[in-house]
């Protein structure tokens, strides 16, 4: 019986063969390229990729966001260490998904973007420059955080807590959340306290999708909050942490004698029914009767998940 090995050796030794002698037949080799091998197929079926020259032309003034977006999705694979400038200048385009489709293309390459000088580093260097215009230092925090690297999380750490822009520090709390990092030093907990109510907002958002985010009391503490949005923002981060500590602070938000707007009403009532607590039962039964039909719809879900 022949050995099962010897067979396969046998076998690569005949297709070296064959290689060789179609090679030397002048016969085309069909892994030379793309081209070679979908020759049968019609150009126009193919993904064209983008050039180095198509690339360099995106900052002409005249370049459609949607040409910009085709070309650098077509050069994902593409090496050209002279087109790295160009992109980098496109961090700071007023559109946003130029802005995040360019991030995305550096973040795909070493040499050029990452190191002493380079992109990411003048990135760092630009959000945390107080002379800079407060735009450029917004979309500096963007970067940071499309660039997924966790390097970025001590630039936008500092930004939170010392950047005197409201706008910047939002950017740098929506970085974190990117990121899915509290902060070098839970700066995400600073930004739950700040006195812009659109930082806290957003640090709220975050707090519920960052994995490493434990500080449910500053959370419990904006249940008090003067804007009625960051309180409704609150409690419904409170029932997707399913936080037991804030049964009772939620409890009080649920009647109008104490809480006049009916959508932190609302969503105090459903906070409660996810978190599943029968201290809440009195309150959600309560809240079936609200004069606000809202309230009384999060108060029968409510009370379906607690089988009230």
């Amino acid at each position: 019986m022949i050995k099962l090995s010897s067979l396969l050796k046998s076998t690569v030794a005949l297709g070296v063969l064959l290689l060789a002698s179609g090679a030397s037949a002048g016969e085309p080799n069909v892994t030379t390229g793309r081209a070679q091998v979908y020759k049968q197929l019609d150009a126009k079926s193919l993904e064209a990729v983008s050039t180095p020259e198509e690339i360099k032309g995106l900052l002409a003034s005249n370049v459609a966001p949607t040409r910009i977006w085709k070309v650098l999705e077509h050069g994902e694979k593409l090496e050209c260490l002279a087109c790295v400038p160009v992109v980098s200048k496109l961090l700071y385009n007023s559109n946003s998904k130029t802005r995040e489709i360019s991030a995305w293309w550096l973040r795909r390459r070493i040499f050029g973007v990452f190191g002493p000088g380079q992109v990411y580093q003048q990135t760092v260097e630009t959000l945390g420059n107080p002379e800079v215009d407060e735009s450029k230092r917004i979309y500096a925090a963007n970067a940071l955080g499309e660039f997924l690297s966790l390097s970025g999380v001590p630039a936008l750490s500092k930004a939170i807590s010392s950047d005197s822009s409201a706008l910047v520090r939002v950017a740098a709390v929506a970085g974190l959340e990117r990121l899915n990092s509290s902060g070098a030093d839970g700066e995400l907990t600073l930004a739950l306290g700040d006195s812009d109510e659109q930082v806290r907002l957003t640090a709220l958002h975050a707090t519920t999708r960052i994995n490493s985010f434990q500080d449910v009391g500053a959370v419990v503490v904006l249940i008090s909050d003067p804007s009625s949005l960051v309180r409704r923002r609150a409690a419904e981060s409170l029932g997707v942490m399913k936080s037991e500590d804030a049964v009772l602070s939620l409890i009080a938000l649920t009647s109008a004698d104490q809480e006049s707007d009916a959508g932190v009403r609302a969503a105090a009532v459903w906070a409660l029914g996810q978190i599943g607590s029968g201290e809440a039962r009195d309150a959600i039964l309560a809240a079936q009767d609200d004069s606000d039909s809202s309230v009384r719809s999060a108060a029968t879900v409510a009370g379906r998940m607690l089988r009230l």
